[in-house]
C-alpha cells in the first residue's frame, strides 16, 4: 500500500464508519454494477429470513432450499421461473429506457394493461393469417397501444411541464377503468360471467420453448416458456444497442443528466422525452405478448399483476442495463415460482409472505440501494496504493 499501515482498528473503524473520504471514491464499475448489487440483495435475503424466523418460526436455510428448488429444480420449475421472469424483462427495459432519459415512468403497469386491448382486438381479427405474421402483428398492435398511452404523459411533460411521475400515475388509474369497461361492455364472450374476451385464433399463440427445441432434438418439458423468452432477450439487446451505439441513446443519455447542456449541444428535451416514452411504452406493450399470446389466449383483467411495478425494482437492482434487468428479473421469477412451491409444502407461506420477502428486496435494492457504497469505498481506499484512483 505504499508504505500505508492500516491497523485492525483503523481497518473496522473505516469500514463501519465509511467515512475517511471513502464516499468521494469512485467504484470501478464492476463492483458498482455487481459488488454493490450482489452485497444489497445478500443482506435483504439475510434479513427475511430472520423476518421468517421470527413471524413463523421456519428454519431459514430450509425456506431457502425449498424456494431454491422450487424455482430451478427441475425443467418445469425452471421454464414457469423464466415464463414470469420473461414479463419483468419487458417491464425492467421499459422502465430502463425512460430512466436513462431522466424519466420515471410508473405507468408501465397500464400502459401494458392497454396494449392488451390491443392484442385482444389484433388476434381476434388475425385467425387467417399464419402464426409467422400473426404473432408480429399482435405483437406490434400491443406495442403501439402501450405506446400511444405513454405518449400523453411524456407530451404533458415535454410541452405543459406535468411532471411524468404524477402522470403516470394517474394513467395507471385511468387505465384499470378502462380496460375494466372495455372488457365487460364490448369484449366479454357472450354468456361468460367472467369479464375475459373470446379466446385468440391458434395462430396468435406463441409457441412454448419446449416444442420449439423439440424441433432441433433437444427434449425439455419447460412448462409455460414461450417464444417470448428469446424475443425478450433480443430486446434487451436492442436497448443495449440503442442506448450505448446510437446518437439517439446518446442524445437520451445527455437529456437525462443535463437537459441545459443537452440543449447547448443542440437536442431538443421535449423531443427526447416523447420519444424516450413512446418506446417505454411499447416495450411495457410486450408484457402482454408473454401473458396473453403466451398463457392466456385471451385478453383478461389484470393481467400484468403488478408486474409494472415489479418492474422498476428490477430496472433499479440491475442499473438500468439490460444484461442487469435480466439477471434481476429470472431473481423475482424465481422468487415467485419458489414461493408457490413453498406455499405449497408449507401452508403457513402465504402469497403475503412472498410479498414480504419482495418487499424486503425491493427496499434495499431500491430506497438503500447506497447504503454500503460508503463502506465498499472504505475497502477500495484502504487497498488502493496512494495515487492511484479506483
Amino acid at each position: 500500500m505504499s508504505g500505508q499501515t492500516t491497523t485492525p482498528g483503523a481497518f473496522l473503524g473505516a469500514i463501519f464508519s465509511g467515512r475517511s473520504g471513502a464516499s468521494l471514491i469512485t467504484l470501478p464499475w464492476w463492483a458498482d454494477t455487481i459488488i454493490l448489487p450482489l452485497l444489497n440483495v445478500l443482506v435483504a435475503f439475510i434479513v427475511s429470513g430472520i423476518a421468517v424466523w421470527i413471524i413463523v418460526g421456519a428454519d431459514p436455510l430450509t425456506v431457502g432450499v425449498t424456494m431454491i428448488g422450487g424455482a430451478f429444480g427441475d425443467a418445469n420449475a425452471v421454464g414457469t421461473t423464466l415464463y414470469y421472469a420473461t414479463t419483468f424483462i419487458f417491464a425492467g427495459l421499459a422502465v430502463a429506457v425512460a430512466f436513462h432519459a431522466g424519466l420515471f415512468n410508473i405507468g408501465v403497469d397500464g400502459q401494458g394493461q392497454i396494449a392488451g386491448i390491443g392484442i385482444a382486438w389484433a388476434c381476434l381479427h388475425l385467425g387467417g393469417l399464419p402464426w409467422l405474421l400473426a404473432i408480429p402483428l399482435g405483437m406490434a398492435a400491443g406495442m403501439l397501444f402501450g405506446a400511444a398511452w405513454a405518449f400523453i404523459p411524456g407530451y404533458l411533460q415535454a410541452k405543459r411541464g406535468s411532471h411524468v411521475v404524477i402522470t403516470t400515475i394517474m394513467f395507471n388509474y385511468i387505465a384499470t377503468a378502462l380496460v375494466q369497461y372495455l372488457l365487460v361492455n364490448v369484449m366479454m364472450k357472450p354468456g361468460s360471467g367472467e369479464p375475459k374476451s373470446e379466446l385468440f385464433p391458434d395462430s396468435t399463440g406463441m409457441p412454448l420453448l419446449s416444442d420449439i427445441l423439440a424441433g432441433i432434438g433437444i427434449q425439455l418439458d419447460l412448462t409455460l416458456v414461450n417464444l417470448a423468452f428469446p424475443i425478450a432477450l433480443i430486446a434487451a439487446l436492442l436497448v443495449w444497442a440503442l442506448i450505448w451505439r446510437t446518437r439517439l441513446g446518446y442524445a437520451m443519455r445527455t437529456v437525462g443528466h443535463n437537459q441545459t447542456a443537452a440543449v447547448y449541444a443542440g437536442i431538443s428535451p421535449a423531443k427526447i422525452i416523447i420519444i424516450a416514452m413512446l418506446i417505454s411504452g411499447g416495450l411495457a406493450g410486450l408484457m402482454g405478448a408473454n401473458v396473453l399470446m403466451g398463457e392466456q389466449h385471451r385478453m383478461i383483467i389484470d393481467y400484468t399483476a403488478g408486474a409494472g411495478f415489479i418492474g422498476i425494482a428490477v430496472s433499479l437492482m440491475g442499473r438500468s442495463h439490460p444484461a442487469g434487468i435480466v439477471l434481476a428479473s429470472i431473481l423475482f421469477g424465481a422468487l415467485i415460482q419458489g414461493g408457490q412451491e413453498l406455499s405449497f409444502e408449507n401452508p403457513v407461506f402465504d402469497k403475503n409472505m412472498i410479498v414480504m420477502i419482495q418487499g424486503i428486496i425491493i427496499l434495499f435494492v431500491g430506497a438503500l440501494e447506497t447504503m454500503f457504497r460508503p463502506q465498499l469505498a472504505a475497502l477500495f481506499q484502504l487497498f488502493t496504493p496512494a495515487g492511484k484512483g479506483a
